[in-house]
């Protein structure tokens, strides 16, 4: 199916950073991708453009009510030039199952795909090459109706930029210290927690604060109604190995279905490894570390890949895991995911989308 996507190039591209300067999500690629909404009329106006602002109303609804949604994804380079995307469509399934918990449009998944795929086209050489670094690509929808009535907008932008970035935490895939969070909650079942909206990440800024106050990289949330079961990390899906065993947090609805966490699950399970969704509470965590048999835990998500734990903090009791070193299957997991991401390790799930790379037109 073709798709009608205008283009408009920069007349003025932009200097690329070096690689050793990129940090996440500080600097943006030439050109984005937009298309509109409007009730009655369907998505329409596909287009890329020069990277800018965008105009609002300073009534639109996203302002006001939240009504937003957005992914994360990242394109890489292989050591021969070639540009991957590692499981796009699981990402864009994921859109638009947040769209319709927030009464967003649905969006075409192909149509996306393309669009994605014309704008890497367009802005291939700003894909980092170097060890640790990638594209990142964040679409995102908005409501865009100017009206202070409590509904679902009649009107939307679905924009994508790119972002070139180095390691999402300054420790790279050395362990991170996490906070456990007894205070303050970031979701329930029922609410938009499994769903990927600002305002689950507004939600966790506070308690991000004070964690960052004392120290730490991350949250680690407990359930908003026990207050004991393990949820996830502020950016990232949660394991634990427990006596040989891996476990994670099983999705239940206020805990966000990770792409890396699924991708995790299949290749524990490809190895042979025994793994549990299940759920998973804070004491019985604290009970395996005092026995020490809590030998591992990580976290996953599209911008750290694998991050491992060295710490968490509970009720001011430091749980120092693994000597506060990467542990093996940290390791491991880390160098298998990220070599399928850059076409050097064999791909055995089938999830690699190559793109039409320069080198190849």
């Amino acid at each position: 199916m073709a798709h009608n996507i205008a283009v408009e190039r920069t007349t003025a591209p932009k200097k690329k950073p070096e690689a050793s300067s990129l940090v996440f999500g500080k600097q943006f690629t030439d050109h984005m991708f937009i298309m509109e909404y409007t009730e009655g009329q369907g998505w329409h106006d596909m287009r890329i453009v020069p990277y800018q602002p965008i105009s609002l109303d300073p009534a639109a609804k996203v302002f006001h009510y939240g009504q937003t949604v957005f992914e994360g994804m990242k394109a890489y380079k292989t050591p021969g030039g070639s540009a991957l995307l590692f499981r796009p469509f699981k990402n864009l399934q994921r859109l638009n199952r947040s769209n319709a918990r927030l009464s967003i449009p649905p969006v075409d998944e192909d149509l996306a795909m393309a669009a994605l795929k014309k704008l890497l086209e367009i802005d291939e050489d700003w894909i980092p090459t170097d060890e640790g670094t990638s594209l990142y690509i964040r679409p995102f929808i908005i409501s865009t109706e100017a009206t202070l009535g409590v509904s679902p907008s009649e009107s939307y932008y679905f924009i994508i930029i790119l972002s070139p970035v180095g390691s999402y935490y300054a420790e790279g895939i050395n362990p991170v210290t996490i906070y456990v969070e007894s205070e303050y909650v970031r979701a329930v079942p029922g609410g938009v927690g499994n769903a990927k909206t600002g305002g689950n990440y507004a939600a966790g800024l506070k308690a991000q604060e004070e964690a960052s106050g004392k120290g730490y990289s991350q949250v680690l949330w407990l359930d908003g109604v026990h207050r004991k079961y393990i949820e996830e990390v502020g950016s990232m899906n949660v394991f634990f190995k427990i006596a040989g065993k891996v476990v994670t947090p099983a999705l239940n609805g206020s805990i966000l279905d990770g792409v890396t966490r699924d991708s995790v699950l299949q290749v524990l399970k490809h190895w042979g490894i025994d793994v549990e969704e299940r759920a998973v509470s804070i004491d019985e965590l604290v009970e395996a570390y005092r026995k020490g048999t809590l030998e591992e835990a990580f976290g996953t998500g599209t911008a750290a890949v694998i991050s491992p734990i060295g710490e968490l903090n509970w009720r001011g009791d430091k749980l120092t895991l693994n000597g506060g070193r990467t542990g093996p299957l940290s390791a491991r997991v880390y160098d298998f995911m990220t070599g399928i991401q850059r076409g050097t390790v064999e791909d055995p799930f089938g999830w690699i989308v190559r793109l039409e790379s320069a080198v190849n037109r």
